[in-house]
């Protein structure tokens, strides 16, 4: 596989990181004394930052390989799209090994 296809998976596995873990560290941070039983507002909150978070992640892992594979450059495309799944599974095993371990400390 081409350097700088894994390059390029590795900087979108990256970026999908780290939007997860700003997502999350926001998420953490809200207060929770607010009053949720009564509010509408926070389920429509949460099904438009999924739909949101579905539309930029796809874009990051999805976006590339396919402008390649429509231009024609189909196993450029494929490898990336291949290699950005391998590094992310990588990156979720090393997250849920890591969640494992500190939870049973």
């Amino acid at each position: 596989m081409k350097k700088h296809i894994l390059k390029l998976a590795a900087l979108h596995v990256l970026a999908t990181a780290l939007y997860i873990v700003a997502v999350v560290s926001l998420l953490f941070s809200m207060p929770r004394s607010v009053d949720q039983s009564n509010s509408i507002l926070l389920p429509i909150g949460m099904l438009l930052l999924f739909v949101f978070s579905a539309l930029f992640t796809g874009s990051l892992v999805l976006g590339r390989p396919v402008l390649w594979y429509l231009d024609g450059k189909k196993k450029e495309a494929i490898s990336l799209l291949m290699a950005s799944i391998g590094m992310l599974f990588v990156v979720t095993l090393l997250v849920f090994s890591a969640a494992i371990l500190f939870a049973t400390r």
